[in-house]
């Protein structure tokens, strides 16, 4: 059941950093910066398509991740 526990955290955490790292950034740098000004006046669509996806998909993984170290806490104690 140990290692089942741990398993299982680690595998989630792995997939959470790599959910987070394929996430595109709020801003790109300078040319996020320059953008930013006509964002505000025109406004900016929602986000659509994978980023909602990969939204979606981290916040599970950040769900499951807290309910597999309170697990594996419980089952390591």
């Amino acid at each position: 059941m140990q290692t089942l526990a741990i398993t299982l955290l680690t595998v989630d955490t792995l997939v959470m950093i790599v959910l987070v790292l394929l996430q595109s950034g709020k801003s790109a740098g300078l040319s996020g910066a320059i953008s930013g000004g006509a964002e505000q006046l025109f406004g900016k669509q929602k986000a659509r398509g994978i980023d909602a996806v990969l939204h979606k998909a981290t916040i599970v993984t950040g769900v499951l991740f807290f309910v597999f170290a309170f697990l594996a806490a419980y089952v390591l104690s």
